[in-house]
């Protein structure tokens, strides 16, 4: 956003493009790794598909930044619970990469149950010239066997190999909103409704149980999890959001249960504002801490929130992403939307925030400049190279050319999942089966 929207150029990436596409295409997470060299993507099929960019080649110089698919997996399996009479999805909630240490990437992905840690690895040789076994894997007659031989690597053509290394199950008794690596890179958590569960990597059998929030008596419950994450340098700090629309800060250096928190983040309610739908619109979807760690982001129904760790009374700067939707909430009640979950997330300098809306629209926010634009991500301007206009949305009145009205928006075309590069402004964003990998001009 450092320069005018209209130059934006796009590199249009598509996963799944069918215009038959199922349930099962349905984007459901998309993440970056800590270089950006690779993007990961879950769905709601239970498969994760990872994209790794282009290297830059002398003669096709403006090919980088191109991503291609990678690799593809099946992650998770839908299963039954038979205590419960319940299946469980294999669609995918989250995905979180861990910091490279080899050769190999290493991600976590979730769906409601289960954690599972992936090696994704390549491998462009091959042994062969085995003693005991022939080249096709077969045992050979010991009584053959007269002289010993020197297996070899020969070369092979390159292969992805994705393999679960580790399965964390059996911890949850509601469904898993969150996982988060720690800045330790030893231990991680996940989230459900009620509980927030503290990992090790190496352990699969137990984990810790850092948060609580399940009363005795279930009738009294008020308000549950919706989001949790690590802050990105302490590894004793997190925050957790709830369904009421406050953020907790917990410190786990005070006690091994984080029951009574260290900071709470809640904004005062305007009275004028006051209406039936106030509570649902409160509720957080998302919460990020920004990659310096001192501010957290959240996002509710109709806004996003720049909130900083030393003033928990009321957020520093708050952005409308669809105030003319107020006066539809009833009918978005009606059709469900109002019960969608956005997500939000920071550039790589945590100067621009972007959040997703509907229409496939999606929008950023400039915070030095307080500038903000609406973009689009649809078939119509997805072809490489074009250019993003920006949007208007009408409320009343005279329609001008460009702008769209209120009341022709499609709310079944919803932009919930985006993510931004580390480091260059490089955005992806998940419009239902369709994936849009968008950049800035290259000059």
């Amino acid at each position: 956003m450092e320069e005018d929207a209209e130059t934006r150029k796009i590199s249009g990436s598509f996963l799944r493009d069918h215009s038959y596409a199922t349930e099962a295409d349905i984007i459901s997470t998309v993440e970056f790794n800590h270089t950006g060299e690779l993007l990961a993507t879950g769905d709601k099929g239970g498969r994760v598909v990872i994209f790794q960019r282009e290297q830059e080649s002398k003669n096709q110089p403006h090919r980088r930044g191109e991503y291609n698919v990678y690799s593809t997996f099946q992650s998770h399996e839908p299963e039954f619970d038979y205590l419960k009479s319940l299946e469980i999805e294999e669609k995918i909630n989250k995905i979180r990469w861990l910091p490279q240490q080899n050769a190999a990437y290493f991600l976590l992905s979730t769906n409601d149950k289960t954690v599972k840690l992936w090696k994704v690895s390549e491998r462009d040789k091959r042994p062969e010239g085995y003693n005991l076994k022939d080249e096709d894997g077969r045992l050979r007659d010991p009584s053959m066997i007269t002289m010993l031989r020197v297996p070899v690597l020969r070369p092979m053509d390159l292969m992805v190999e994705a393999t679960p290394r580790r399965v964390f199950a059996n911890a949850h008794t509601y469904h898993i909103n969150s996982i988060s690596v720690n800045s330790d890179y030893e231990t991680y958590m996940s989230a459900d409704d009620l509980r927030i569960n503290l990992w090790n990597f190496e352990i699969t059998n137990q984990s810790f149980n850092i948060v609580d929030i399940k009363p005795a008596n279930m009738e009294e419950l008020t308000e549950v999890i919706t989001a949790a994450e690590f802050h990105p340098h302490h590894c004793n700090t997190f925050v957790y959001s709830s369904s009421k629309g406050t953020i907790r800060l917990c410190d786990m250096r005070t006690s091994a249960l984080c029951d009574r928190h260290a900071k709470f983040f809640e904004e005062p309610e305007d009275p004028s504002n006051r209406s039936f739908f106030s509570e649902i619109i409160s509720s957080i979807s998302d919460v990020k801490f920004s990659h310096s760690g001192r501010y957290i982001m959240t996002r509710d129904y109709l806004t996003v929130k720049v909130w900083d760790l030393n003033m928990e009374n009321r957020p520093i700067e708050t952005y409308q992403v669809h105030d003319y939707l107020r006066s539809k909430l009833c009918s978005l009640y009606e059709n469900d939307c109002i019960f969608d979950k956005f997500e939000c997330v920071w550039n790589g300098s945590d100067s621009v925030i972007m959040t997703g809306s509907y229409n496939n629209f999606f929008r950023m926010f400039d915070r030095n400049t307080k500038r903000d634009v609406t973009l689009e991500a649809s078939r119509e301007n997805s072809k490489p190279r074009a250019i993003l206009k920006p949007r208007k949305v009408c409320v009343g009145g005279k329609r001008r050319k460009d702008e769209i009205s209120v009341d022709s928006l499609d709310f079944s075309k919803k932009i919930l999942h985006t993510a931004w590069h580390p480091s260059e402004n490089i955005i992806a964003v998940a419009a239902t089966n369709n994936l849009y990998i968008f950049q800035d001009k290259v000059n």
